[in-house]
């Protein structure tokens, strides 16, 4: 055992981590207004002034787990009208695309425990364009691309310093910090570096008085005074610097134009270094504080600052300081050389670590009391109009203060539910421990809703996402049991109780008529129809969705899975087992006819579709080829013949199936026939139906990309898909990229893209179906090439196209980054790799979100050799 697993067994070296968000502005949880207008009620300027309610936000921030004391960089280039306390970006509204973060940072390396982590902020040396992103993303409309920061020619001539940012602890309460600082241009350049410490405000919101202080008596160091907190002191390797105090407190003058006795807000330390302002506490004490350090760096050279918080009291920090950083740095390299250990290509490791890195600094602390936020503070109060919308009025009960995975700490700076299933899957890799505590976490009495259901995310708790925790909960099990030698039974059965009750929430609550039909709405799709599946129609129509009913088919199939594996530790859960076998069947029997009426699955095109059930009591299929009709390929298991045996009750009831009801039997392909190695197939799709879906899905013309199989089918470039209904007419056409649609606001973009999750999933099934079929079912691939293959070579070389999108090509290029030159060639950005929320479904180009080191951080597993 290296000695990063050996931390992994001892809980407290997680105490301190990057727990801090890279925003809190903009934020449902931050929002007090009247109308809902989370976008609108605290913008990126007024964060600096505004003290926030629930949690923190920074550059590099890392606080401890409950979040009282905060750590974060802040910077100056003495040309921009604010330091740089945040990163920046649009507002939903500001985007022609809706939100997007404008700035460039790499998560570059960080072992789980957080003993060693390291990124770099690309911070340009002059004035940082905010207007120009701002008019110019305003002035672009739905049809332009993002204009982002390197459009704008700040990075022309490397006129930017690259920050490198370092944290490396000798206990789980004493962490060094280093900070590296390289110019990268021609010139002499000038920079105030502001390490900031800060406490969360607990004290203005009348629940307690309690005031913790940060205070200075000597040069170099603050102290720190908090009642639970180890950590006593902050160190500066220069001990001449100067510290500079205010207090964690909104400017009320300036936001509310409302004046206060306070004179040092949380916008003190910007209007002294900025403006020179008196605005700064001289007796050296408050509630936040930095060391001000104004240096200069010369053309093409670097500077190192070194910085200490620990609980000892030390004439000299420092003593061991660079040893220990060398430490932690071999000591991360040993961790991930074991993981890495069978793979040969040194760009694919340097992939995988930074997707490894990425997942590891978007921990955040979240905090959302929901309760309090809707009814308001005693000393501050909530004017929400009940008449009207206000969020999340269901889920009064949810008390969210936890270390969560977050999809991107700046554009999704919460938790997603089936985001955050994916993210577990790599997670497993390298923490399994904290993987199985996530999955625990939203099925804990203060998530999961009384009735059932799992809370979505934070602008709508009640929407629905993908029925896929059980998928993830297994697969981790699986992962884990690899890795630790044993399974983890207490893990699984507390999980598998807590889901009985969200898949009973779908049974009762989303099959509209109680025929094994099941919608959900956009159901993580955005707008992939050809109209809001959310949609009421006026005349009483409404959607039966493929893929709502599929993701059930998967649930009912996880479900019966698990309670297998438990049912060979503990008899009784073959009853479990049994019941969602059965469930799973009229699910299956359901999809091949809704009632007397058409099917989802159209014999004639060879694919699944919505069905729009017409108020005249006739169906009409929507005939649009998207990732809809592809999610049936999900619902697949495949079960051992040895396990059966150990569970005679659950094969004696499916023999009697089998016998007693064909028309269910017939249903599952293949279950009576043993294949090879006396294994049993499971699927909603019998060979003839997955080889047509392939035919459409494995057709250069329609899904299958270089990079990956798109969303929709490439068919609708040239000839959009159209639909009347309710007397109005609606158009699709294939966008491989940014969306021209803001039916799901900004961000809605499934037209085409490539979607990382549902291509991982895609992944994986063909390998189950390979793993019963074998060399027996082998399709042509590509369509038209005349070459015939089996699925496991096509699973392989989808994967080598996923990967494809983030490794370097033969001219030393790679796909994400679009063809930019700049981040392609420049030896300053060319090896750093950004995991982007979607990608383009022609030229892999990264789209959405730049840091989604969530699920699209699944590269990390298709990186990783398989074993068995």
């Amino acid at each position: 055992m290296n000695a990063e697993q050996e931390r992994l067994q001892n809980p407290d070296w997680k105490t301190w981590g990057p727990y801090v968000s890279n925003r809190q502005w903009g934020t449902v949880r931050e929002d007090y207004s009247p109308n809902g207008n989370a976008w609108g009620y605290t913008t990126y300027e007024e964060a600096l002034s505004r003290t926030y309610r629930w949690s923190e936000d920074g550059i590099a921030g890392i606080c401890d787990y409950k979040q009282r004391l905060c750590f974060a960089f802040s910077f100056w280039n003495k040309k921009d009208k604010f330091i740089k306390e945040r990163f920046f970006g649009l507002s939903n509204y500001q985007g022609n695309h809706g939100e997007d973060i404008k700035e460039i940072f790499y998560y570059l390396d960080s072992t789980p425990t957080h003993s060693y982590m390291k990124m770099v902020y690309k911070y340009p040396i002059n004035e940082f364009p905010y207007q120009d992103l701002i008019e110019e993303n305003g002035r672009r409309t739905k049809q332009d691309q993002e204009y982002e920061l390197a459009d704008t020619g700040i990075f022309d001539d490397d006129e930017y310093f690259d920050i490198f940012i370092e944290y490396a602890k000798i206990n789980h309460d004493d962490i060094l910090i280093r900070v590296t600082v390289a110019n990268r241009s021609g010139k002499k350049a000038p920079l105030v570096l502001l390490p900031t410490l800060w406490y969360r405000n607990n004290w203005a919101w009348g629940y307690g008085n309690y005031r913790p202080q940060l205070k200075s008596s000597v040069s170099g160091k603050i102290d720190i005074e908090h009642e639970a907190l180890a950590i006593k002191k902050f160190y500066s390797r220069d001990a001449a610097v100067e510290a500079v105090f205010c207090e964690n407190e909104t400017n009320s003058q300036k936001i509310f134009g409302i004046p206060s006795e306070n004179k040092f807000f949380k916008d003190g330390i910007n209007d002294y270094i900025t403006r020179g302002l008196d605005k700064i506490n001289p007796k050296k004490e408050g509630t936040k504080a930095a060391f001000c350090i104004d240096t200069e760096i010369e053309a093409g050279e670097s500077k190192t600052f070194d910085f200490r918080l620990s609980p000892h009291e030390m004439d000299n920090a420092f003593y061991d300081f660079d040893e220990v950083l060398r430490l932690r740095k071999e000591e991360s390299d040993l961790f991930y050389d074991e993981i890495q250990c069978e793979i040969d290509d040194e760009d694919e490791k340097n992939v995988q670590r930074q997707a490894f890195a990425g997942l590891l600094w978007n921990k955040q602390f979240y905090h959302y009391n929901v309760s309090k936020w809707l009814k308001g503070d005693p000393k501050y109060d909530a004017p929400r109009d009940f008449s009207n919308y206000v969020r999340n009025r269901e889920w009064e009960h949810m008390q969210n203060k936890d270390i969560i995975s977050m999809p991107d700490k700046w554009e999704y700076p919460w938790f997603a539910t089936w985001d955050l299933a994916f993210h577990c899957v790599p997670f497993s890799l390298i923490d399994s421990g904290f993987a199985k505590h996530q999955l625990r976490l939203l099925t804990k009495e203060w998530y999961i809703h009384p009735n059932g259901q799992l809370p979505a995310y934070e602008w709508d708790f009640s929407d629905v996402n993908p029925p896929v925790h059980a998928w993830a909960t297994f697969r981790v099990f699986k992962i884990d049991e690899k890795i630790n030698g044993h399974p983890d039974i207490p893990f699984l059965e507390s999980v598998f109780q807590k889901l009985l009750l969200n898949f009973t929430w779908w049974v009762n609550r989303k099959d509209r008529n109680d025929n094994n039909i099941f919608g959900g709405g956009f159901l993580g799709l955005d707008n992939i129809g050809a109209f809001d599946r959310n949609m009421q129609f006026k005349n009483g129509e409404y959607l039966e969705q493929a893929d709502g009913t599929s993701w059930m088919a998967m649930f009912a199939l996880n479900m019966m899975r698990i309670a297998m594996e438990l049912a060979l530790y503990n008899q009784v859960y073959e009853d479990m087992a049994i019941k969602f076998f059965e469930h799973y069947l009229y699910i299956a029997q359901a999809m091949e006819t809704i009632g007397e009426k058409e099917g989802l699955w159209n014999d004639v095109d060879g694919f699944f579709y919505d069905v729009l059930q017409l108020k005249d009591g006739t169906s009409k299929n929507l005939k649009l080829r998207s990732i809809v009709g592809l999610i049936p390929m999900f619902a697949v298991e495949i079960v051992e013949h040895d396990t059966l045996e150990k569970l005679p009750g659950f094969t004696a009831r499916m023999d009697w199936i089998l016998k007693n009801k064909p028309d269910l039997a017939k249903l599952v392909s293949h279950w009576e026939v043993e294949g090879k190695g006396r294994k049993h197939l499971m699927s909603i799709l019998r060979k003839t139906r997955i080889t047509r879906i392939l035919e459409r899905m494995l057709d250069e013309k329609e899904f299958l990309s270089d990079y990956g199989i798109r969303s929709m089918s490439k068919i609708y470039e040239e000839n959009p898909f159209e639909f009347k209904v309710d007397g109005h007419q609606y158009t699709v056409k294939y966008l491989p990229a940014e969306s021209e649609s803001r039916m799901f606001g900004g961000n809605s973009n499934w037209r085409g893209p490539i979607w990382f999750p549902i291509n991982f999933l895609i992944v994986e099934s063909l390998q189950r179906f390979h793993y019963y079929y074998d060399e027996s079912l082998q399709v042509e691939y590509p369509v038209g090439s005349g070459e015939m293959r089996n699925l496991q070579f096509i699973s392989d070389d989808l994967s080598n196209r996923l990967k494809s999108i983030f490794l370097k090509n033969e001219n030393g290029e790679r796909a994400f980054n679009g063809g930019n030159e700049l981040f392609n060639k420049n030896e300053h950005f060319k090896d750093y790799i950004m995991f982007y929320e979607y990608f383009h479904g022609d030229n892999g180009r990264g789209v959405g979100a730049s840091h989604q080191c969530g699920w699209t951080a699944t590269v990390a597993k298709l990186i990783q050799p398989r074993k068995g």
